[in-house]
């Protein structure tokens, strides 16, 4: 039996499709705290934590602290409890515009922050945890983000409505290292590294610039600039590279987009 948290998100469907032959507990926001009454932990062999408030521009401190802090820490007291391995999604965002020292520039990053060092306080206490500090994620089955979708479904999305992709003045300075979804599944499910916390991004940054003229390629669009919002200032990542924890080969965005 595995416990999957997060499994109608992005990446949690992905968890969910390829652990389709497994017997599956699924957690969302709506019923996890009634997962306190949960008593078959015996029969438990992973926990795969992906749920949580990922929206980075969410202000509301109560809500984030609820699911992403409290709801969290207990799960892992679960995890410890019963010595369940526990794989879980942190986030690079903790980093803020730095590449190695944590910075976190919005109360979700904060939140991630606070969870990643509870860990750390208590990782011999686990039979097994490990962290994902997941870095710019993209792929199918994003439709339902909307704003918070990555570059690659946004400008695909504006192409195929109306021609065109917008891109912020100045997008060949914002780099982000953008990784496949189907990498991290890949990835977080098969690796036999020890616990720890770990950067899982390709360490291959890429400017939203490149992005864009990408997707406008394959999609024959064209790309409009507009300025950066102000409400952004101060609270946007203008360079993401993770650390080389993986010896993997990963999917590049022109592979993605079969171009």
């Amino acid at each position: 039996m595995i416990i999957i948290t997060g499994h109608e998100g992005f990446i949690g469907k992905k968890f969910l499709e390829k652990l389709k032959d497994k017997e599956v507990i699924k957690v969302e926001k709506r019923n996890s705290w009634h997962f306190h009454s949960f008593n078959e932990w015996d029969k438990v062999e992973l926990i795969i934590h992906q749920g949580a408030i990922s929206d980075t521009t969410c202000t509301n401190l109560k809500a984030i602290n609820h699911f992403n802090v409290e709801f969290t820490e207990w799960l892992c007291e679960q995890a410890i409890r019963y010595q369940i391995p526990m794989k879980y999604a942190s986030s690079a965002s903790v980093y803020g515009n730095t590449s190695d020292i944590i910075n976190p520039l919005n109360y979700y990053a904060i939140s991630k922050v606070i969870s990643d060092y509870w860990v750390q306080d208590n990782i011999d206490r686990f039979k097994l945890v490990q962290g994902f500090r997941y870095f710019n994620v993209y792929g199918d089955g994003e439709d339902h983000k909307e704003d918070q979708a990555s570059p690659v479904s946004k400008f695909t999305k504006q192409v195929k409505d109306t021609g065109a992709l917008k891109l912020f003045e100045g997008s060949d300075k914002f780099l982000r290292d953008f990784i496949c979804v189907d990498d991290i599944v890949d990835i977080v499910l098969n690796n036999d590294k020890p616990s720890g916390i770990y950067d899982l991004g390709t360490s291959n940054p890429t400017s939203f610039q490149e992005v864009g003229e990408l997707v406008a390629e394959k999609y024959n669009g064209i790309i409009k600039y507009i300025p950066f919002p102000e409400h952004l200032e101060g609270k946007y990542q203008t360079y993401t590279c993770a650390k080389k924890e993986w010896d993997y080969k990963f999917t590049t965005i022109k592979e993605y987009l079969q171009l």
